[in-house]
């Protein structure tokens, strides 16, 4: 009988015990929710350059001659700070796309439009597809360009 006693008195000290760990949780006001993370984003506008449906291969003095003008074209973007990097693809499995311009202008349509005067655009070689690019506010940095606006 005693030790049924003893059993009984441990049950209700430890059932105390809980009952007033538990009661102090419940009273202590739920943690506020930590802060939601505000995104930052520095904007580009990527421009690829795809080979176009109207594509032909070209005798290689015209092909020179146009490449010529293409590449004159990007260095004149990236002297008027429109374009910040340029560049061509390699070791692509889809051969139609050929390279990317990352420009930094006031919008996509900007872009779009400064890209479409490129010659090889003109003539037929390859296409675009331009998008706005989101990216991490100070992850990518071009030194050589100016900051947009100047």
């Amino acid at each position: 009988m005693v030790a049924m006693v003893r059993s009984r008195s441990r049950l209700l000290v430890l059932l105390a015990t809980l009952a007033s760990a538990l009661s102090a949780f419940a009273a202590d006001p739920p943690a506020p929710e930590p802060a939601k993370a505000k995104y930052e984003f520095d904007t580009f506008q990527l421009i690829l350059l795809v080979r176009a449906p109207t594509w032909k291969k070209l005798p290689d003095a015209e092909a020179e001659a146009l490449q010529a003008k293409h590449i004159a074209h990007l260095t004149k973007m990236g002297e008027a700070g429109k374009a910040v990097a340029c560049g061509p693809f390699g070791d692509q499995k889809d051969i139609t796309f050929r390279g990317a311009c990352i420009y930094r202008v006031a919008s996509v349509e900007e872009a779009r439009a400064l890209a479409e005067q490129d010659p090889t655009v003109k003539a037929g070689q390859l296409r675009i597809e331009a998008v706005t690019w989101y990216v991490g506010q100070g992850l990518m940095a071009f030194p050589r360009a100016p900051p947009p606006g100047r």
